[in-house]
């Protein structure tokens, strides 16, 4: 995807040491510049917006993805991390959580570039039971989809402009975007 603004730029996207989860370490990175495409469409003043009485508001939504994080990082994925008491900014604006959330993943892209196969492969604890590294790290980038999609939908509910984050939007397009709408779209081979 192209952005207006890239949270983490290409250049800061560090090599994995095994060339197979590279796309670990970019998907990582292409999460959190989707993640801060969609919090730039918010303004401040939205920080406190909830669609129902027991909806989380926006600001709630955006502390969780930075403390859900940290958790998911450093006790699943044994991720250096600071104390949880330093992760959210002392002044909650959307450019100040958006600037947080980056600098938090800049580091775990460098710590997950490092990783060999075999570490992604083993077991870990995960709550309750143990997986393998690489399914808990494919269950944040769920995880982290899902509070992202929650927002979008807060978006259009606020009547701005939903950004593209896998591909063309009733408000993003562009030439040569191809959307699955029709069947005869979806029998293409």
């Amino acid at each position: 995807m192209t952005y207006d603004q890239l949270a983490i730029p290409e250049p800061a996207i560090p090599h994995a040491v095994v060339p197979a989860f590279q796309h670990v370490v970019d998907t990582y990175a292409s999460e959190t510049n989707k993640v801060a495409s969609v919090w730039r469409q918010f303004a401040d003043a939205d920080l406190d917006y909830r669609p129902h009485p027991r909806s989380s508001t926006v600001a709630e939504v955006m502390k969780h993805q930075i403390l859900s994080e940290r958790r998911f990082f450093g006790e699943f994925l044994a991720s250096p991390e600071p104390p949880a008491s330093e992760l959210l900014p002392a002044k909650q604006t959307v450019a100040a959580f958006i600037d947080r959330m980056t600098k938090l993943a800049l580091p775990r892209l460098a710590f997950l570039a490092e990783r060999s196969d075999d570490w992604w492969l083993e077991p870990a604890p995960f709550f309750d039971v143990k997986r393998q590294r690489i399914w808990i790290f494919w269950r944040r980038v769920l995880h982290t989809a899902h509070h992202r999609t929650q927002l979008t939908v807060y978006l259009r509910m606020l009547d701005k402009l939903v950004p593209s984050t896998y591909g063309p939007t009733a408000d993003v397009t562009w030439k040569g975007a191809d959307p699955t709408t029709t069947i005869d779209a979806a029998e293409r081979k």
